[in-house]
């Protein structure tokens, strides 16, 4: 694959995208399989469009080996609407829910959650900067809360469970957002998984849930309809005009996936990609990573030099070498390495060479 006029970017989102899967799609752009049109011209309603969202979905199934009692939505609506469609929809009993905070997505969708029902924060990383993922037995949920909610993967602060909580009997809820595809996932220990499109999957403006049935049709009377998960699965995703480029590029990242060999063989060069750059930060005399080890994102690699000025110069030089988007979340400042499914390796060299160069030049 070449990348002849193209920067390695390591944004966390919007993000790269598979130069093959952008190339298809340009070929495809005015006239896409033989239609004579665009995706983008499509009606939703047409089967040229029933084609692509059919296809979409069951390439994802296999992907991630969901089974038949879930289904999978296309939504809009971005992440943060999760936060409030999650508790609308899942509040059906106590309307109590656990919430584990281990960064800033997590605290707004706990903090989104409380508007409908009481949420309970179990535990909490912030004491240390979400720089860990705290342990929770399955004793400290309360028994009849109707969800727990956790964010699988950190993208600001650079964490991820190396392992789920066991909750029992109560549904879990996982944003993955930033690690969907990523890493094989048994969608069986979740009652939600939701993701935003804009990291592993595609553009911005899908979000994809994947819900186990029985956890639909619990929305109040009062809840709007677009908000309603079982409103979106009676109608296939089409109750109204869902986001259909997206969905077709989503698409075609579920066929590049499937060609690479899979979400087990994009694991195996996700753990070698993040193993390369820890390796180098903890060798390393002028950079340090935060986050405790075990709990150390292979998606988004948080680093410091502790200096802020030097930070600065460090992102602004890299720039300069087609490395780009380096810089920390404005929340927290430093850099972060965002290498999500699209990074290849050698984008990851490029930029360890980088690092190793500016080190010489200012430890």
């Amino acid at each position: 694959m070449k990348y002849e006029n193209r920067v390695y970017n390591f944004s966390a989102g919007p993000s790269m995208l598979p130069l093959e899967v952008l190339e298809q799609a340009a070929a495809e752009m005015t006239n896409c399989a033989g239609s004579g049109m665009s995706v983008m011209e499509m009606s939703h309603r047409s089967a040229d469009f029933e084609a692509i969202i059919q296809r979409a979905e069951a390439d994802l199934r296999e992907l991630m080996n969901i089974p038949d009692n879930y289904k999978v939505l296309f939504l809009q609506g971005g992440g943060s609407l999760q936060f409030a469609m999650v508790p609308l929809n899942l509040l059906r009993r106590s309307k109590k829910a656990d919430y584990i905070v281990t960064g800033t997505w997590a605290k707004k969708a706990a903090k989104e959650a409380q508007k409908f029902g009481d949420i309970k924060i179990v535990a909490s990383s912030e004491d240390k900067t979400f720089t860990y993922i705290p342990k929770v037995k399955k004793e400290e949920f309360r028994s009849d809360a109707d969800y727990v909610y956790i964010t699988g993967n950190n993208t600001i602060y650079g964490s991820r469970y190396p392992e789920f909580p066991d909750t029992g009997d109560i549904p879990l809820v996982g944003d993955f957002s930033s690690s969907i595809l990523s890493q094989e996932i048994d969608v069986t220990k979740f009652g939600i998984i939701w993701a935003g499109a804009q990291k592993n999957i595609g553009p911005a403006g899908v979000v994809i849930v994947i819900i186990r049935e029985d956890l639909l049709g619990f929305a109040d009377d009062s809840v709007p309809t677009m908000l309603d998960y079982k409103v979106a699965a009676d109608n296939d995703s089409m109750y109204n005009t869902p986001p259909t480029y997206g969905i077709y590029m989503a698409g075609l990242t579920f066929q590049y996936l499937k060609r690479m060999g899979g979400v087990k063989a994009m694991e195996e060069r996700n753990i070698k990609k993040a193993s390369m750059l820890y390796d180098y930060i903890d060798s390393s005399r002028l950079y340090t990573a935060p986050v405790a080890k075990e709990d150390r994102s292979l998606m988004n690699v948080v680093f410091v030099t502790g200096n802020p000025d030097l930070d600065k110069k460090f992102v602004a030089q890299a720039k300069e070498q087609g490395l780009v988007n380096l810089g920390g979340h404005r929340s927290i400042g430093g850099m972060r390495a965002s290498i999500y499914n699209a990074m290849p390796v050698e984008g990851v060299e490029a930029l360890i060479a980088f690092m190793k160069k500016f080190e010489e030049e200012n430890a």
